[in-house]
């Protein structure tokens, strides 16, 4: 079994949801296996956190979703409008989970691309600043 924080070797440490009542088989998972206490406890900290909910999307994932809506909108328009997704075959169902992923992705990279560009502006303007001897705040 593999820790389910870090994908080591699972050693014993487990973990089990206390909420929910002892004849409930969603209390224990054999999916929640540590290797080491370190590894149980970010987890431990993590369900408690969040009540074993999803965490909330930042707006950069919630841009993300926003995103996919075109190419998924796409997709579903050449497999054909009316069919209900359960009469879509496997492929087709693979093609809408491909153009979502690669969507979400895409702008996921585009987003990173262009953050990292600001900062890697933001840095060389203080650097130069620096070099020129005007200091971090740009005066003698």
């Amino acid at each position: 079994m593999r820790c389910a924080i870090c994908s080591r070797q699972a050693r014993g440490y487990g973990w089990f949801n206390a909420r929910l009542p002892r004849h409930d088989p969603a209390r224990c998972s054999h999916r929640w296996v540590f290797c080491s206490r370190r590894c149980q406890n970010v987890f431990c900290r993590l369900m408690h956190k969040t009540e074993g909910r999803m965490v909330d999307p930042t707006e950069l994932e919630l841009a993300a979703m926003h995103a996919c809506l075109g190419p998924l909108g796409e997709c579903v328009a050449s497999i054909g409008m009316d069919r209900p997704l359960a009469d879509y075959s496997q492929a087709e169902v693979l093609r809408l989970i491909e153009v979502v992923v690669d969507a979400y992705q895409a702008h996921m990279l585009e987003e990173h691309e262009r953050l990292a560009a600001l900062d890697r502006a933001h840095w060389e303007a203080r650097l130069s600043r620096v070099t020129a001897g005007l200091g971090p705040g740009g005066a003698r």
